[in-house]
Order: structure tokens, then C-alpha cells, then sequence
């Protein structure tokens, strides 16, 4: 294998994870795929593309594809990937459970949002032309008239109560 196929093995690799990791699991599943394509599947970093492509073929509801691959991963020479595959076909063939819609939270899909909408949020421009630079203002000035400055003697209460304890220590000899 020549060094510039192991170079695109890795950087196909590493963009799988990381897309995996923003939530693109169908981009992910993309890069991992061409990176299992090249790297030799034998290998224990074969076996970790092939780990990451099972992950990320079930986020992308591909089950099928998964489970297969997770089979085909059950014969592989390393016993790390064998291990790791059987406790993900476990998870994979476990049966769903019914769940009530109110027990769930329904996140929205931020993969939609564009890249100029986010800027546009961000501050680059707010509605009515008016810059939204946020500048800091300092805390305005409190009067202490309204304030309540009596003295509680909690102060006092709460010192008494400390070297009394701190003093009984000393006196047990702890």
C-alpha cells in the first residue's frame, strides 16, 4: 500500500469521525465507506474504520447495513474488533421498546441551517439595519439609601461557633 493510499485512508478516517461527531452521520458514513474501501480490513485499524462505520450506519438508520457489517466484523483477526462487534450487535438485534411520544423531547435538525443564516444571527446584521455589536456596559451605581446596612451580628454569631469547635478539636487533641 503506498503512502499517499494510507494518507487518504486517514484523512477519509478522521473526516468520518469528526462529520460523525457534528451529528452528519450520512456524511460521515460517506468517508468512512471510501475509507474502508482502501485500507487493508484485516488490520486492527481496519477493524476500527469498520467499528466506526457500524456506529455510524445506525445513526444514519441504516440498521441492515450494520448488523451485517457487524457479523462480517465477528471473524476479524483482532480480539478487540471481534469483542467490540458482538457488544454492538447485542445493542443492534435488541428489541425496541415502545415508547410514549410525551416521554420524549423532539430536538430539531440544525443541519439545515445555512451558513449565511447563522452569520445573520450572529450578529453580523440585525433586523432594521442597526448594528448588533454588544458592547459591555458597566452595572449602574447602587443607592445605598434603599440598602439594608443594619448590622445582623450573624457575623459575630457565626465566629463564635467556629472557635468554639476549632477550640474543642484542640482541647480532644484531634
Amino acid at each position: 500500500m503506498s503512502e499517499e493510499t494510507v494518507e487518504i485512508i486517514k484523512e477519509q478516517y478522521l473526516a468520518g469521525k469528526a462529520a460523525f461527531e457534528r451529528g452528519q452521520y450520512r456524511q460521515s458514513v460517506q468517508c468512512l465507506e471510501k475509507a474502508g474501501a482502501l485500507v487493508d480490513r484485516n488490520t486492527r485499524f481496519g477493524g476500527e474504520v469498520q467499528i466506526w462505520l457500524v456506529t455510524a450506519y445506525e445513526a444514519a438508520e441504516q440498521r441492515k447495513e450494520a448488523i451485517a457489517l457487524c457479523k462480517q466484523l465477528d471473524r476479524h483477526p483482532s480480539y478487540d474488533i471481534r469483542q467490540q462487534s458482538r457488544r454492538l450487535l447485542y445493542i443492534l438485534e435488541a428489541p425496541q421498546l415502545n415508547r410514549r411520544p410525551e416521554w420524549l423531547t423532539q430536538i430539531p435538525d440544525l443541519g439545515a441551517i445555512a451558513d449565511h443564516e447563522s452569520k445573520t444571527r450572529l450578529g453580523s446584521a440585525a433586523p432594521g439595519g442597526k448594528s448588533s455589536s454588544r458592547s459591555f456596559s458597566p452595572p449602574e451605581p447602587v443607592d445605598l439609601s434603599q440598602v439594608n446596612t443594619k448590622d445582623n451580628r450573624f457575623i459575630w454569631v457565626a465566629l463564635i461557633g467556629v472557635l468554639l469547635i476549632l477550640g474543642s478539636l484542640v482541647w480532644w487533641g484531634f
